[in-house]
């Protein structure tokens, strides 16, 4: 959910706009001098806003380099060009361009000025609500996936292929861009930069009551409610497939070589459901504060741990697969301009 509670309410981090005090022996500072609705500058900064500004750029980085490892292990890598790793692609891009975002998100934050234009402002506000969107459809793609390859495995090969994901893939994004810009084209006015009731120089989103439900609907319960009930029919499956293959092992060594597979998806299915859950555990603070709760300061700091989000998906690869910890060491030691490395079989025991 991009909106938040009441018309005063803004997208994401957009909260109160934090005003600079006048004193008595200093003279208050504008934005825009010319303009009479200018907000107030900030004077100065304080220790605990460049403490902010550190944090967010090394919580920046991180995102943004774990990520680079994700998506060149991916791309370079044949044996890394799957149906589900291509789902991983796509949402190792997603964060990382929303790690590239969190230093814009942050000046938005603290200051209150505003010096980028309107524009600017319209299209990096569209430019977030996309990737926030596309994170959930990324993830409710990971769902389907995992549900084909552990409920229906005969079907999996036929009709989970590279060609058919990266076709849903770009679906997704097209779908949820195209509704992102009607939602903020539909609750920000991009010819009335004189707003009443908001000083000129914020960055923000007007949202009504209408679009708040609409989005909590779109963006959280529908996907989440189809997550969900995917995994629950998965882990229900894996029971039942765990029983029954335990009964056979002793009498068949075929089935005892057949359930390697098996414990394989699984095994992928468990680990993709790590992410969504710890994305859902970031994400649904954020939508049940954003209805109920009024304090800026408190959203604010719940929603940078749904940017957080977007650092530790990286980390949940790296202790489940083997295959990101080999070939993240083979590119942080240059070892993948060797002639032939994207042939290397990674999956192959040292």
């Amino acid at each position: 959910m991009k909106g938040q509670k009441g018309e005063q309410n803004k997208l994401l981090t957009g909260g109160d706009s934090l005003m600079a005090f006048e004193t008595e022996d200093q003279e208050t500072q504008y934005c825009f001098p010319d303009i009479n609705s200018s907000c107030v500058k900030r004077r100065s900064l304080s220790h605990g806003y460049i403490t902010i500004y550190v944090f967010v750029s090394l919580l920046s980085a991180w995102t943004v380099f774990l990520n680079l490892l994700v998506i060149i292990s991916i791309s370079h890598f044949k044996k890394l060009h799957t149906p589900t790793n291509m789902i991983i692609l796509s949402l190792a891009v997603n964060d990382l361009f929303i790690g590239l975002a969190m230093p814009v998100e942050a000046i938005r934050l603290i200051e209150t000025c505003w010096y980028f234009g309107d524009t600017f402002c319209g299209l990096y506000l569209l430019f977030v609500s996309i990737l926030l969107s596309a994170s959930v459809g990324n993830l409710l793609l990971i769902a389907v996936d995992r549900y084909v390859a552990v409920c229906h495995p005969l079907l999996y090969p036929q009709k989970i292929t590279i060609t058919n994901m990266l076709m849903s893939i770009c679906l997704n994004w097209f779908c949820l861009s195209a509704y992102c810009i009607t939602f903020v084209i539909k609750n920000r006015d991009f010819d009335t930069p004189h707003r009443t009731a908001y000083c000129y120089g914020e960055c923000f989103l007007m949202i009504s009551f209408s679009w708040i439900i609409t989005d909590l609907f779109m963006s959280f319960i529908f996907p989440c409610t189809l997550i969900m009930m995917f995994y629950l029919r998965i882990f229900y499956v894996v029971h039942q497939q765990v029983k029954v293959i335990n009964s056979l092992m002793k009498r068949d060594k075929c089935v005892k070589e057949g359930s390697v597979k098996r414990k394989s998806e699984s095994k992928a299915a468990l680990t993709l459901g790590i992410i969504v859950t710890v994305y859902l555990l970031c994400y649904i603070p954020y939508c049940i504060c954003s209805l109920t709760v009024n304090s800026s300061t408190a959203l604010n700091v719940i929603v940078w741990f749904l940017y957080a989000n977007s650092g530790v998906n990286p980390l949940v690869y790296a202790l489940f697969y083997t295959w990101f910890k080999k070939t993240a060491k083979l590119i942080l030691t240059l070892n993948i301009f060797q002639p032939a490395s994207s042939l290397i079989n990674i999956f192959t025991q040292n």
